[in-house]
């Protein structure tokens, strides 16, 4: 079995007859791993007194990792004050996620970074975001209304990871007010909207850390990333039993 990780929600809502506060997410991110071939495993935000730890030893136990969509990135995190458009920070789901990103990264532990996924990643790198992105496209195709998503060409560069996954070009469902401004360190443009904005990224130097600004598990007949993704945490999940069987026999 492949185990992969997805982060959730923590927000307050209405459940049959209960109005509490709920870890939850949709459920086509678990159907969408399902029909990739893994074992969908919810990671809800927590408060850790070492996050980083609770993170590391979280990721001991998965073969990959989905950070998956949701609220605003609170912009203290890149260094700027929230504007009139932006959400109000969810700063339990900030630290745990970024936590997981960094450590993810650090153990090459392969990822897929879904909409405010790729937003968290490129923050917690040292970039930033635009934080309204009508005020600079002119339009809100990329979030056309609450509940509505946007459908959206993204031209992708060849010769990139995402493009041996999805081609050259792709028309995917976007929900997104906010995208990458300041490109942080160590990552790769693969993939842009005709208004210039940034659709999807790599980071270099792992074996398979992927973002995009859109959201695939949307789309039951297209399972690229996610499959690519599982295929990938297969190969993590064999080269980590192959080290430990190494260590025991050393």
């Amino acid at each position: 079995m492949t185990v992969i990780g997805l982060t959730t929600y923590a927000e307050p809502a209405t459940m049959l007859v209960w109005q509490r506060d709920f870890a939850m997410l949709h459920a086509s991110y678990v159907a969408a791993t399902e029909r990739a071939g893994g074992i969908a495993v919810l990671l809800p935000p927590q408060a850790a007194e070492a996050e980083r730890a609770a993170a590391e030893e979280v990721l001991d136990r998965l073969d990959g990792l989905v950070l998956t969509g949701g609220a605003d990135v609170d912009p203290q995190r890149y260094g700027e004050a929230p504007r009139e458009r932006t959400s109000p920070p969810r700063a339990l789901r900030d630290e745990w996620e970024t936590a997981l990103a960094r450590a993810a990264l650090d153990r090459d532990v392969p990822l897929l970074a879904v909409c405010r996924g790729l937003q968290i990643v490129n923050v917690a790198l040292g970039g930033s975001l635009h934080q309204h992105l009508p005020d600079l496209t002119g339009h809100e195709g990329h979030q056309p209304g609450p509940g509505v998503f946007g459908a959206v060409n993204v031209d992708i560069k060849p010769g990139t990871r995402t493009a041996a996954l999805i081609g050259p070009r792709v028309r995917v469902s976007c929900h997104h007010h906010q995208a990458i401004a300041r490109l942080a360190p160590g990552l790769r443009v693969t993939g842009h909207a005709a208004d210039g904005t940034v659709e999807a990224v790599e980071v270099l130097g792992q074996a398979f850390a992927v973002g995009v600004q859109w959201h695939p598990e949307e789309d039951s007949e297209d399972t690229r990333l996610f499959a690519g993704l599982v295929a990938a945490a297969r190969q993590h999940r064999e080269r980590r039993h192959r080290d430990r069987v190494g260590e025991g026999g050393a």
